[in-house]
């Protein structure tokens, strides 16, 4: 690591009016993630196009907070209202609930936002720490290995489809086969926009999002009425004795964390598996399981540990990479490549694109001491957040996301047909059980697939391999075996895991 880069990250964070970004992000993140319904690549989708004024950087450190305080935030309705704010969440409801039933709210928030604080700040120094060896492997991939990475998120389809391999797959070669649309990445040919226009761009990443995420959760959401919790909530309990639990946990605390992190660097696990792996994992090694479900303190430092610390690893493959770890850092992928940061070796080249990349990291490590004071100092407020009206929600968020994807290429009209047409579409998938992380990584790697190749088979007719074919460019080097072992592997798997469980 150069220290200097390290030193001018730090200061480009602290600085004005990047620092504001951070808090604001922050604020609103934890603002929509204790919204059941909303949550992190909601908030993200709907920011993104609305960043197109603000410098790559600070546009970049919102969308990375919102996504942090999103994590920390659907613990509030978990905890007060049984309702998680995000997936990543929902192990938190069997003792936040419990505690909040038992007048211990304030407590169990507390145990959240401490627990969620430190497994981040742990998890986010880790990487940092490590990035020295993350950016050298990163150095050793050339265009061959990145076609192979976009191969190997696609073939992830088949665990992300979840017992649904056929609505997964379909899910997964619809976004594929939506960015074939428009002007080819390295050709001058025109495809599939029927003389208009407004296609020659092809469909907008960014808007296909959009649509994805916030209108199709809008029309579901559409189906409630009142406010989220239905009632009053009673806030009891207290904050310093719920901060030294935390602390004299440590090894569930840290074993969460790493959970969390291991798990989020697999595309399409994400932080709803950590979360519920770290929950059960604290069970097993309980020496009273029974408690748990009851209003154990333990079960709640655990699952939000673990939802905060997959914020580290989900980052690692989307920047190195850009393969999204979930839909959040697939919002991410589109903010970097939206301000012309292209995810990959570029961010670790250059000094300028390694003051980018650390400068996320520092934004990630220093945002959970925003977490920590927000969520201590104004806890007993909380309440407030799962009262507002659903019919409030619905159209301050449907606005937003017209607004934004009519200024997302200076009044593209498709966009906003994308929007709907795609929202529509993601009601429907997720009503019938079709994969929306299938079709998203369909939509991010489609384009990133067909460069990589396109340039790769350039490459093999520029140098001599014992085989005179153009594939045999992907079987020369260790990395390339290595990653096709990997593909091969996760797509048998499913099919040659009954003989094995035999």
């Amino acid at each position: 690591m150069s220290l200097g880069v390290f030193v001018e990250a730090f200061g480009v964070v602290l600085s004005w009016p990047v620092a504001f970004w951070l808090v604001a992000g922050m604020l609103i993140g934890i603002v929509v993630g204790s919204l059941p319904g909303l949550g992190a690549s909601l908030g993200m989708a709907i920011l993104l196009p609305l960043t197109l004024t603000l410098d790559g950087i600070s546009a970049i450190i919102l969308l990375i907070s919102i996504y942090s305080g999103a994590m920390y935030g659907g613990s509030i309705s978990a905890i007060l209202v049984n309702a998680p704010g995000t997936s990543a969440a929902a192990a938190t409801t069997f003792d936040g609930y419990p505690m909040s039933r038992q007048g211990q709210a304030v407590t169990a928030l507390s145990l959240s936002a401490t627990s969620s604080a430190l497994a981040g700040f742990i998890t986010i120094a880790v990487l940092i720490i490590a990035s020295p060896v993350l950016i050298t492997v990163v150095r050793m991939f050339g265009s061959p290995e990145y076609f192979l990475i976009a191969i190997l998120g696609l073939a992830m389809i088949t665990i992300v489809a979840q017992g649904a391999m056929v609505k997964g797959l379909i899910a997964g070669f619809f976004g594929l086969s939506l960015t074939t649309i428009g002007t080819a990445p390295m050709t001058a040919d025109v495809r599939y926009t029927f003389g208009q226009f407004a296609l020659f761009d092809g469909v907008s990443f960014v808007a296909a999002l959009i649509g994805l995420f916030a209108i199709a959760e809008m029309l579901k959401l559409a189906g409630e009425r009142g406010g989220i919790s239905r009632g009053e909530v009673r806030m009891g309990g207290d904050v310093l004795p719920a901060v030294k639990s935390v602390i004299n946990h440590p090894v569930t605390l840290l074993k969460s964390a790493f959970i969390g992190m291991g798990i989020g660097a697999i595309p399409g696990a994400g932080s709803t598996v950590s979360n519920f792996v770290a929950y059960t994992e604290a069970v097993r090694s309980s020496d009273d399981a029974s408690t748990f479900g009851k209003g154990n303190e333990v079960g709640v430092i655990a699952s939000e540990a673990s939802n905060n610390g997959t914020i580290g690893g989900s980052v690692v493959p989307a920047i190195a990479f850009g393969i999204p770890g979930s839909a959040a850092t697939a919002v991410l992928i589109g903010g970097l490549i939206m301000h012309g940061l292209v995810p990959g070796p570029e961010l670790f080249d250059a000094d300028a694109n390694l003051v980018v990349t650390y400068s996320v990291f520092i934004a990630l490590l220093l945002g959970n001491i925003v977490i920590l004071l927000v969520g201590l100092g104004l806890v007993t407020r909380a309440g407030y957040l799962t009262r507002i009206d659903t019919k409030y929600i619905i159209p301050m968020i449907i606005a937003l996301a017209f607004l934004g994807a009519f200024a997302l290429r200076s009044g593209n009209w498709f966009d906003v047909i994308t929007i709907v047409a795609l929202g529509i579409m993601g009601y429907y998938m997720k009503r019938y059980n079709y994969s929306i992380i299938a079709f998203v990584l369909g939509v991010v790697l489609g384009s990133i697939a067909e460069e990589n190749l396109y340039r790769s088979v350039l490459l093999s007719r520029r140098v001599d391999f014992p085989v005179d074919l153009p594939i045999s460019i992907f079987f020369v080097r260790p990395i390339s075996l290595l990653l096709l072992v990997a593909i091969v592997a996760i797509i048998l798997g499913p099919i040659l895991r009954p003989y094995f469980d035999r």
